[in-house]
Order: C-alpha cells, then sequence, then structure tokens
C-alpha cells in the first residue's frame, strides 16, 4: 500500500522513477545531489516507491522528545558530530551486525556548495565490507532511482569515478550549490622539503 501511493504521489508531482531496487541487504545509500530541503522528503517518497526500508544519519539534538519519535520512525539515527571517527565505527558495527540494513548518507553532507564530498560513507562502507549504491535525484529532468552497487576497492580515485560517472547529467534542485564529486584522499599530499642551507 504505501510503495503504491508513494508511486502515485511521485507521478502526480512529475517524478518518474529510474533504476531498479538493489539487490543487496546491507549496504551503505549515497544521496545526492544534496542543494535543498525538499530532497529529504523526495528521498523518503522514492524509497517508499521502491520499497526500500532507509536508515539514516542526523545531529543528536534533533531527537530529542517530542520530534525525537518522529524521526526515529523515519529511520533517522542519531550521531554526534563532534567524533567523527567514533560515527564511522559505530556505522560500521551497525552494518556488520545487521542481516538488512540500508544506511543513508548525504555524502556532501550539507545542502551548500562544498569542494570536496565527506569520505564518511566510502569508510563505513570499508570497513564494514559492504556495497555503497548511488541514488539521485535529478530536478533537471525530475527522475530518481538507484544504480548499481559496487564494493571500494581501496583505490579512491577509480571507485570515486564510477560514481562521477553515475552523477554526471544529475542536477540539483540548485544546481549552483553542486561542487564537485571528489574526495580530499584523491589530491596527493604535497610533501615539503626543507630548504638548503646556504654554502
Amino acid at each position: 500500500m504505501k510503495q503504491t501511493i508513494a508511486r502515485k504521489l511521485l507521478a502526480w508531482m512529475g517524478w518518474s522513477l529510474e533504476g531498479a531496487k538493489p539487490v543487496h541487504e546491507r549496504y551503505v545509500l549515497i544521496a545526492a545531489p544534496h542543494t535543498s530541503n525538499w530532497d529529504f522528503p523526495l528521498m523518503l517518497l522514492f524509497a517508499a516507491a521502491f520499497d526500500i526500508k532507509i536508515q539514516w544519519m542526523a545531529k543528536h539534538s534533533l531527537f530529542r522528545p517530542p520530534m525525537g519519535w518522529v524521526m526515529r520512525g523515519l529511520g533517522g539515527l542519531p550521531i554526534n558530530r563532534k567524533s567523527s571517527n567514533g560515527v564511522v565505527c559505530a556505522m560500521a558495527e551497525a552494518l556488520t551486525k545487521a542481516r538488512e540494513l540500508v544506511l543513508v548518507v548525504p555524502a556532501e553532507g550539507t545542502r551548500d556548495r562544498v569542494g570536496y564530498w565527506k569520505s564518511g560513507f566510502y569508510h563505513i562502507a570499508r570497513q564494514a565490507n559492504v556495497p555503497i549504491v548511488p541514488s539521485m535525484l535529478d530536478f533537471g529532468r525530475k527522475r530518481g532511482g538507484f544504480g548499481a552497487g559496487i564494493m571500494p576497492t581501496g583505490d579512491v580515485k577509480l571507485d570515486m569515478d564510477y560514481f562521477r560517472d553515475f552523477y554526471a547529467e544529475a542536477k540539483g534542485k540548485f544546481p549552483e550549490k553542486m561542487g564537485p564529486i571528489r574526495l580530499r584522499e584523491e589530491d596527493p599530499v604535497e610533501e615539503h622539503t626543507p630548504p638548503r642551507a646556504a654554502a
């Protein structure tokens, strides 16, 4: 019933579905592009339309009563953003222990333009040994859906090339807020050679 209602509502809003429901039982789901407050309700609608039960991370302060009950009911998982390493380990452990878990991660981390994606989604998947599945909301053509999942190899550039290809034509509601699809780990660390002493 929920799936039928979500599909009819999306069709009424002019949105079309693309791709198929991921076959994996446990995976990290990238939600992108993320440029507006509309992304969240649309993400919930598309998840329902594909009959996917998702869970997502949000700052712990949003889970105080009474809204906390609503947030958890919608799949929210409270996190403390001040401890990024702890978040990655906790989410990886949750994925490892669960029989079924779809963890949604907005890789940009904010609705504003950023120079890099946050790499938490990548490290969570690596630690939990689960695939990363890209999902997309394309406001340009009003379509949304899912791509094929990939197992992160540790070759960050190679893996990110796949996501760059997947999102190449996707447009957020506010395209000017879309930044490059890139992780900091892709950029080489500059080595600084100490200056040579004068003779």
